[in-house]
């Protein structure tokens, strides 16, 4: 899961971004709201954390601009701001949950799992290629009701796989949707995913095609 955590606070953005990377999350930072809706445009992310009080164009107008183009995305606004007016405003703008500073980072998580569950769920709770399933809820693969064991990185590219089903996968945005701006993995690394997917998944009819020059292809079984 990736996340944008938008703060110009620069020791409590430090921390916050920390502690989500330890908990297993790739994290971006953005110090205005500028830097912002520029990358929010550019990336693909599972959430938003997002401070009101920025720089330049503030967290509302990023807000705004995030539901104007009909994004889905989780947004977490955080504000020292104790203000029922205040918070229900951004409610009222799109947002789906709001938090007080300053914070307990415990809480953070436990509300940003609760977002990401809660997005998975009404997204689609299940993605399925063949006899594959795979349970975003659970975080479970699996292969006529047989588990799958899988890494977390194993998954992630299985995940993103699924979500492009049919579809031919650059190695590039594999990375993309892996990693945050800070964390860096090769392409060979890719490689080495996909080939411990192929170890474990063509057995079961589910193949991985490389396209070459191009990237990899999950293809739907034929009947």
């Amino acid at each position: 899961m990736r996340i944008l955590v938008v703060e110009d606070d620069a020791i409590l953005a430090e921390g916050t971004c920390e502690s989500l990377t330890k908990a297993g999350y790739a994290v971006d930072l953005a110090e205005t709201g500028t830097k912002a809706n520029a990358m929010i445009e550019a990336g693909q992310y599972d959430m938003v954390l997002l401070d009101i009080g920025l720089p330049g164009m503030d967290g509302f107008e990023v807000l705004r601009r995030l539901r104007k183009h009909n994004s889905n995305i989780p947004v977490l606004i955080i504000s020292a701001r104790d203000d029922v007016d205040f918070r229900i405003y951004g409610l009222d703008l799109g947002a789906d949950d709001f938090m007080l500073k300053p914070f307990v980072l415990a809480e953070l998580h436990a509300r940003t799992r609760a977002l990401l569950r809660r997005h998975t769920l009404s997204e689609r709770n299940t993605l399925a290629c063949g006899k594959l399933v795979v349970d975003l809820g659970a975080q479970r693969a699996s292969v006529d009701s047989e588990s799958i064991e899988l890494s977390i990185r194993e998954w992630d590219v299985l995940v993103y796989l699924l979500r492009n089903l049919g579809k031919v996968v650059r190695k590039e945005a594999i990375v993309e949707a892996l990693c945050d701006w800070k964390t860096d993995i090769s392409l060979n690394a890719i490689e080495v995913y996909i080939s411990r997917l192929r170890n474990k998944l063509d057995d079961h009819g589910i193949y991985i095609r490389t396209v070459r020059g191009f990237g990899y292809l999950l293809e739907e079984p034929a009947a």
